[in-house]
Formats: structure tokens, C-alpha cells, sequence
């Protein structure tokens, strides 16, 4: 294998996803689904790799509180982290499991990274995502300046949230990176690679429809996780973290 597609990013999986990745010719998919632990995430990924499509599991970890978070993409965890936890306290356990922490959509709207958190962190980030389809132009130029001025290396994913953005964009590497292992260890050496997408008019609608998708995750969707879903599984509190990160949570 001479080169290696891969979408860094998704939050959806299913058989549809797979036939859609494949059709696009990428190599791996990168599933980073919100508010769902480590294990489960780990388990689907499993579910829905084959010689043809590795599904990479990661977690895209939502710290600080609703009205403070960021959000930073780790891939290659072998213990759960949880969301509604300091920078600080994510990016240590990050460190100490060895994983790739990646800056996704920098400087986008109240869910990222600030341009000064990224210069803050620089250090402990090992890419900048410069394009994902939820970007308007002007997102994109500002991602591709802050990396420059980090020098830190570019990524590109479809950020998808919906089944047919899936392979709209994309990052390819010069060497086979369908393992999570290999994967890890390209992001966090800086190996070469390229960021690329489809474009035309169908493109250009995919784009509008994530980025529209926004209006329904910050209104219903959102006040069903806040005030009516309870507890999330990904919660600092849940039994399932039995403790380990009360002193860095913020709930």
C-alpha cells in the first residue's frame, strides 16, 4: 500500500457508512461517536471492520461545562475518559495512556479549541484539523493559519454527523495507517500526509447540511441531553469511572 485514505472523524456507523466509505476509496474511518464510553465504541468499531474498511475507535472527550466546553479528539485510549472534565485533567490522562490528541473544527463557534488554547497546548497536540464539511470558507482559512503559526501538522475529516457526508473529506497518509497502533504513532510523529475532499456543487450541499445539522444539535437535541436523558454514560460521576476523576471534573 503506497497510500492510505483515511476519515479521521465520524460520528456515525452503520452498514450504510461502510458501503459509503468504501465507495469513496478510503482506507479507515476514525469513529468518535459523542457521550458514549470507550468500551462500546470500541465494541461497534470491531463490529463493522473487515480487510477492506478499518474502523478505528476514538473518543472526541467534551471538557469543562455547557457553557465553557472544548472539545478534543484521542485516539488510541485503552482506559475510558470521561467528558465534563478540566483541559488540563483530559490532557494528562491522554498523556499517560499514550494516545494521539488531535485539535477538531479549532476556533468553531463554543464547542473547540480557541486559537489560544491551541497556542496554550501546543506542546500536547499532535494536529489541527484545517478542514472539515461543518466549516464555511473563513473557518477553513483560520484553521490552516493557526496551524501554520503552531506548526503543527494539518488533518481533515468529514466530521459527519450524517450518513452521506461520510468520505467527503479526508486526510492520506504515504503509509499503511489501518491499524489504530500505526495510526497513533503517524499523528504523534507528524508523519507526512495530505488533506483533500471531493468538491463540486454536491459537495457544496453536503457542507450546508452539516453545517445546518448544528441548529438541531444545540436546540432539541441538546435541552433532551441536559434536562430529560438523566445521567450521560460518559459522565465523570458514573459508576463506571468508579471515581477516578472527581478531582478534575467540573459536575
Amino acid at each position: 500500500m503506497t497510500a492510505c485514505r483515511v476519515d479521521l472523524h465520524v460520528k456515525v456507523l452503520d452498514e450504510d457508512v461502510v458501503a459509503r466509505a468504501k465507495s469513496r476509496g478510503l482506507d479507515a474511518l476514525v469513529y468518535a461517536p459523542h457521550f458514549e464510553r470507550l468500551p462500546d465504541i470500541r465494541e461497534r468499531a470491531a463490529a463493522f471492520s473487515d480487510d477492506d474498511l478499518a474502523v478505528i475507535p476514538a473518543r472526541e472527550v467534551f471538557t469543562g461545562d455547557w457553557r465553557d466546553r472544548r472539545h478534543i479528539l484521542a485516539i488510541g485510549l485503552d482506559d475510558p475518559v470521561p467528558d465534563f472534565i478540566t483541559i488540563e485533567g483530559a490532557l494528562d490522562e491522554f498523556e499517560r495512556q499514550g494516545a494521539a490528541v488531535l485539535a477538531p473544527h479549532p476556533a468553531f463557534l463554543t464547542v473547540s479549541l480557541s486559537s489560544a488554547d491551541v497556542e496554550r497546548y501546543r506542546d500536547r497536540l499532535d494536529a489541527v484539523e484545517t478542514y472539515n464539511p461543518k466549516f464555511l470558507a473563513h473557518h477553513r482559512r483560520r484553521a490552516k493559519r493557526l496551524a501554520r503559526a503552531q506548526d503543527l501538522p494539518a488533518f481533515g475529516s468529514s466530521y459527519a454527523h450524517l450518513h452521506g457526508t461520510v468520505g467527503e473529506a479526508w486526510t492520506t497518509f504515504s503509509e499503511d495507517v489501518t491499524s489504530e497502533d500505526a495510526l497513533v504513532d503517524a499523528l504523534r510523529s507528524g508523519a507526512r500526509r495530505v488533506v483533500d475532499h471531493q468538491s463540486g456543487v454536491a459537495h457544496e450541499a453536503r457542507c450546508y447540511a452539516e453545517f445546518a445539522h448544528l441548529g438541531w444539535e444545540n436546540t432539541y437535541k441538546k435541552v433532551d441531553r441536559i434536562l430529560l436523558s438523566g445521567m450521560e454514560p460518559t459522565h465523570p460521576r458514573h459508576i463506571a469511572y468508579e471515581g477516578r476523576f472527581d478531582d478534575v471534573r467540573v459536575y
